[in-house]
């Protein structure tokens, strides 16, 4: 009689538009996630010691999370091919990074400095020549109808970037201190960042394993997926920016050494780091590139123009799909939202860390979602 009775429940109007309606299935979860979201905001003073101890720890984990994503192929090669142990293989490549880094102090370091402070301190100049260009420009015959327009946005430009100029060149001393701070944080973290990253080398692979067991039997399984398929796309992500920003900076290193632009080299390997943010950095990048092709005149704005969209053209249509190809399967658009919201939010590790983070949440979710359809039923043809 019971198995009656419900078997004539689940027949009614009740279950079959209010229970096994996958809208309202998406609802109740969406609800009970905002809730365990308003929960949390409420008791977030319980975990203010755990953020605080997260963001004493941000810094060398992520730099050592770079480095291992980095060097674990080298290792790996190095330990298969030269015969060598673990711990070996590891300081060997520490060895030739150091070789590496030692060689760029002695050569690249002082160069990007000597320039990037003669460019600091010529800038209120560059302005006012650029500012002197575009004045020229607005003289011209074909701009007469709209000079009036465009003389107020230009002076309303050239006034802000002159005294943002003029507060960089006068407020130096001031920032200098804020900046020894950062560098004394930067410089604790790079000296604990090759131990943490010698344990990473070499415990790695143990530590999947050690997490996998703390869980029940019945999750290991999933568990152990979820755990290799963000650390390939954490693998894939971090190699493949990498790559690319190497030879985009190299790209962009050689082309405005060709057509002659000041500073070349320095532009170039700034171009190159700035490439790691997707979309953004190569624009950014073109800033204080075309504050020098003004200063230097009409011809040298186009010269870079034709780098830029060269260096463009070949990074999107054969750089970018040959390294990174679809690894993470992420829309442009969704990108472009991710790295806006997240920079608004956490700033610049929100720049750099958002869409890996992202990639990362987005198996989790994958994979609960696929769990949830097949216990629930509701999404059966």
């Amino acid at each position: 009689m019971n198995r009656t009775k419900q078997k004539s429940f689940k027949d009614t109007w009740f279950f079959k538009w209010i229970l096994d309606n996958q809208a309202v299935a998406v609802l109740m979860i969406t609800f009970l996630v905002f809730l365990t979201i308003f929960l949390l905001t409420k008791i977030s003073f319980l975990l203010t010691p755990v953020v605080s101890i997260i963001a004493i720890i941000m810094l060398p984990m992520v730099i050592s999370g770079l480095l291992f994503y980095l060097t674990k192929p080298m290792v790996d090669f190095v330990e298969r091919r030269g015969r060598l142990n673990r711990s070996a293989s590891i300081l060997f490549v520490f060895a030739i990074i150091l070789l590496l880094i030692i060689w760029a102090m002695s050569g690249f370091i002082p160069m990007m400095m000597r320039q990037l402070s003669t460019f600091v301190k010529d800038l209120p100049d560059y302005i006012y020549k650029v500012n002197k260009e575009a004045t020229l420009l607005l003289d011209s015959s074909l701009l007469k109808n709209y000079q009036t327009e465009l003389q107020n946005i230009l002076s309303n430009i050239s006034s802000k970037a002159v005294g943002y100029a003029e507060s960089v060149s006068k407020n130096a001393l001031e920032w200098a201190s804020t900046f020894a701070s950062a560098v004394a944080k930067v410089t604790v973290a790079i000296i604990m960042s090759p131990f943490i990253l010698f344990y990473l080398l070499k415990d790695g692979d143990k530590m999947k394993g050690g997490l996998v067991k703390v869980f029940p039997t019945k999750f290991r399984r999933p568990i152990s997926r979820i755990l290799s398929d963000v650390n390939s796309q954490l693998s894939g992500y971090v190699q493949g920016q990498v790559t690319v920003a190497i030879v985009v900076g190299i790209m962009f290193t050689i082309m405005y050494s060709l057509v002659g632009l000041r500073y070349g080299v320095t532009l170039g390997i700034i171009a190159g780091i700035l490439n790691m943010v997707p979309y953004l950095g190569s624009f950014l990048a073109q800033v204080p590139v075309y504050i020098l092709a003004l200063v230097a005149g009409p011809m040298m704005v186009l010269k870079v123009s034709i780098v830029f969209i060269i260096e463009q053209t070949l990074e999107g249509r054969f750089v970018s799909p040959l390294v990174l190809g679809n690894k993470l399967s992420i829309h442009p658009i969704t990108i472009m939202f991710i790295l806006l919201v997240a920079g608004s939010m956490f700033g610049v590790w929100g720049v750099f860390l958002g869409i890996p983070i992202y990639a990362s949440v987005k198996v989790v979710v994958k994979e609960l979602f696929d769990w949830y359809k097949t216990i629930s039923g509701l999404y059966d043809d």
